[in-house]
């Protein structure tokens, strides 16, 4: 029987990572795990975390216009970007030193540094020079921002990566993309003072979204002044002689700005891991291919996270992680559960998604019932803000059943998740109308749409 120095070893210590190499190591196996960057991962040390600070951040400029209505007298308001940095910074060591902890309390071996495979069993460790070996390996490495090498100029460019370090708040910035990262930071700066254009090559902006919600999120944007530009990418980019950045685009624009950052999507980060030596195989694109259980084609070796290009969320890459140990180690087949996932996008005003959009859903279903609402919460008839919610139920006609809820505004990510429960479970268009409203509150809206605001057959809208 061959003797190897661990039992399990993870590659990559963000979140997927380090939930799985703690449960492993808390049963007693000798588990080794290695992170090249910092304890965390994407998501706590540049990505979910240090970004939803910043939105809270850039909350309070329209909080103190807002405060006025209600009678309270403020003084000249000043943000400082190196305070908000710098005590963002703070937040984030600290998380980073409860991931490193959760593994020394469980005995985990770790080992900072970059690890490749150099066969099905070895790992090579490249600061210690040294290659170990395990019977079990998982893959949890993550992704790296799309960086459009394919553009002229586009190492001018900052990405996810470096936003979070930038020395000064920028007058002016452009963003590329029209995804979540690309839409919250647009509103971020937007909210912090920063002039702001967002340029997307699709359509409409959050493919994949609900089209009522992205044209009425669209519609906020601009609101707030921040310049959205669809159906248009860059041609090239270069530097000024101001020092300024310049962008062409493919439609002929000429667009400037302090910065422009590129948020057009993510690459899984195999390059260079080793994966032929071990045999593991991807995709075109470098994604790790994984079966139900999030196998690879390796019998030994697993991958968890945004390296799989499943569902590319955090608390996906946990439960995947949770699913193998269940699988792996506690003889309990468990397979990941991708259906249902609620998400949130934290621009301004805020999504809270769960469930199928109208568009899919008119793909599946030959008749459904939409509930919709856009209305102008509480809080902003003395506040003086014109923004308003939306709020949208997506019914299967023949069965009653809630296939998806949308909502644009305060708190949507917050309802999204508790919405999550309810529609696992089965709710129906009757289980709403029978739960009794919470007043005064915009969620209560949930609750009291009795008639559908109109219908969809065979995936065309019956408007009155």
């Amino acid at each position: 029987m061959t003797e190897y120095d661990y039992d399990f070893f993870v590659i990559g210590g963000g979140s997927g990572g380090v939930r799985a190499g703690r449960l492993v190591a808390g049963m007693g196996k000798r588990v080794g795990i290695a992170e090249e960057y910092r304890w965390g991962g994407t998501c706590v040390i540049r990505g979910c975390v240090p970004k939803k600070l910043m939105v809270y951040a850039s909350h309070f400029s329209s909080e103190f216009k807002a405060a006025k209505g209600f009678g309270w007298t403020t003084g000249e308001a000043a943000f400082d970007w190196k305070t908000l940095i710098a005590n963002k910074d703070k937040e984030i060591s600290r998380l980073e030193g409860l991931y490193r902890k959760g593994l020394e309390n469980n005995e985990a071996d770790i080992f900072d540094s970059r690890a490749e495979l150099r066969g099905a069993h070895e790992i090579y460790l490249k600061s210690l020079d040294k290659t170990v070996t395990a019977e079990k390996i998982l893959i949890a490495v993550g992704g790296t921002p799309n960086r459009d090498a394919l553009v002229e100029g586009s190492d001018l460019c900052i990405t996810s990566d470096e936003v979070f370090h930038l020395e000064e708040l920028p007058e002016s910035i452009i963003i590329a993309g029209g995804g979540y990262i690309a839409v919250e930071f647009a509103c971020i700066f937007a909210g912090l003072g920063s002039k702001v254009k967002l340029i997307y090559r699709g359509e409409e902006i959050l493919r994949g979204f609900d089209g009522d919600l992205r044209e009425a999120l669209h519609e906020e944007m601009e609101a707030k002044g921040i310049e959205v530009i669809c159906g248009d990418v860059f041609a090239a980019i270069s530097k000024d002689d101001s020092g300024k950045i310049a962008a062409k685009t493919r439609k002929g624009k000429e667009l400037v700005a302090d910065v422009i950052m590129l948020a057009i999507g993510r690459n899984p980060q195999t390059e260079g891991l080793g994966l032929e030596a071990a045999g593991v195989g991807t995709d075109g694109k470098g994604n790790i291919l994984v079966d139900a259980y999030s196998r690879t084609s390796v019998e030994h070796i697993w991958a968890v996270g945004d390296v799989t290009n499943r569902v590319s969320l955090t608390p996906v890459a946990i439960h995947e992680s949770m699913c193998l140990v269940e699988t792996v180690f506690r003889d309990n087949p468990t397979s990941p559960d991708h259906e249902l996932i609620p998400t949130a996008v934290f621009s301004q005003p805020e999504i809270g998604t769960v469930g199928m959009s109208e568009e899919d859903a008119a793909k599946d279903y030959p008749a459904l019932d939409i509930y919709r609402a856009r209305f102008r919460p509480m809080k902003n008839t003395l506040s003086g803000s014109d923004e308003r919610m939306m709020m949208k139920i997506v019914v299967d006609n023949a069965s009653d059943r809630v296939l998806g809820v949308h909502i644009l505004g305060p708190d949507a990510g917050e309802m999204a998740q508790t919405l999550g429960i309810a529609l696992k479970m089965g709710a129906t268009k009757a289980d709403f109308d029978r739960t009794m409203a919470v007043h005064p509150t915009a969620a209560e809206e949930l609750v009291t749409m009795y008639a559908p605001s109109y219908r969809v057959i065979d995936g065309v809208r019956q408007e009155d």
